[in-house]
């Protein structure tokens, strides 16, 4: 179904928005935010590398921005999550607010007799008498051990909020087709998608006896995928798709669903391929094994690795407008940085949606090789 003008304008203007907001948000000086060491506006090479690093890593609370107050003392804006962690002596939870946003690993947080310091975003259980993490030429910790983290971390947040986003949008369209024909509201941006992914991405690669089967899940993958890239690119610093355990999770569905679906016919064709010499087949065999693994292993990678070289990238050419600040001036510099922001988050609008297609295209790809039926006469 196609858009009506009124819709084309009105997701058009929403998109122009989402983009202006992004840009305008993402050209903004970047802050350190190091906990108590934190000083103001990073400038200096090493620091942009450091930030740009904690901008597409997990975190245990929401940081939007800080700044010096009146006084010289350094006020962070964001909201905390919990922190649920499974330590020496059972089972602790509390607000990541507890770390008073220092990540460092001095601020110790006791917990009933257990104490935690947050290093690097990584929670560690302080052995008897040490007062902060220390490590060694290895960067092992040499007075502290690492915990269980079952935390709600921003990823976590973003990945149960999408989900959530999702279950009222497809809920709320599959009641409208329980009423009428044709949806209404968001539901006439979501058929066309729906239909795109069936027609265009399930049918020609899976095939018309088995891809019903499978459309749920590979429709439910896109628009996971695509909608938490989208929000990545949101003030927000969500960064779900940047996660190396998220497109795991990903990609380890897409392998299940494939050897489990896997016909005679597939498994044959692994382990002793028809019209192959006998020795050649003892040869492939343990090959084309390794190739069910590999497909898989590069879903994963080829997601992690866009998204977050994507976020690099953007993070990357805005700090060089801060750096450039000294020779351009601070307006000058703001308009570089927000020019470039404008540009490539329209870029990284595309770069969402392709990654979401590829995704699925390739998973119902795997999935219609190892249902296809192959005649040998």
């Amino acid at each position: 179904m196609i858009l009506g003008k009124s819709g084309r304008n009105k997701l058009l203007g929403l998109i122009s928005l989402f983009v202006f907001c992004s840009a305008l948000a993402s050209s903004a000086a970047p802050k350190s935010d190091g906990g108590s060491e934190g000083h103001g506006a990073v400038t200096s090479e090493s620091e942009i590398n450091e930030y740009i690093l904690h901008h597409i890593k997990d975190a245990h609370d929401f940081h939007l921005f800080s700044y010096n107050d009146a006084e010289g003392h350094r006020k962070h804006i964001g909201f905390p999550l919990p922190v649920i962690v499974y330590s020496s002596k059972g089972l602790r939870t509390f607000m990541s607010s507890e770390f008073h946003h220092d990540d460092s690993g001095h601020h110790v947080v006791e917990s009933d007799g257990v104490s935690l310091v947050k290093y690097h975003e990584k929670i560690y259980e302080l052995n008897e008498g040490a007062h902060a993490v220390e490590f060694d030429e290895a960067h092992h910790p040499t007075n502290a051990h690492t915990v269980l983290d079952l935390s709600i971390t921003k990823s976590v947040f973003g990945f149960l909020l999408v989900s959530i986003l999702m279950l009222i949008a497809f809920g709320r369209l599959a009641k409208q087709y329980k009423k009428q024909a044709v949806p209404t509201g968001f539901g006439r941006v979501l058929e066309p998608l729906i239909l795109y992914v069936r027609d265009e991405i399930a049918r020609p690669n899976i095939g018309e006896k088995h891809y019903r089967r499978f459309t749920g899940f590979l429709m439910t993958v896109f628009f996971f995928i695509w909608t938490s890239n989208l929000l990545g690119l949101t003030p927000l610093g969500f960064n779900i798709t940047g996660q190396l355990a998220v497109t795991f999770t990903l990609a380890l569905f897409t392998y299940i669903i494939t050897q489990f679906s896997g016909t005679k016919d597939y498994w044959k064709h692994i382990f002793w391929m028809p019209g192959v010499p006998v020795p050649m087949k003892i040869i492939l065999a343990p090959i084309e094994l390794l190739g069910t693994l590999t497909k898989p292993f590069s879903l994963m990678i080829r997601l992690f690795a866009n998204i977050s070289a994507g976020h690099i990238v953007v993070m990357s050419l805005i700090s060089i407008a801060i750096i450039m600040k000294s020779t351009l001036g601070a307006a000058g510099a703001t308009l570089l940085s927000l020019a470039l922001s404008f540009f490539l988050t329209l870029i990284e609008l595309l770069v969402a949606f392709l990654q979401a297609y590829i995704f699925t295209m390739l998973s119902a790809l795997f999935i219609g090789m190892a249902v296809e039926e192959h005649d040998h006469h």
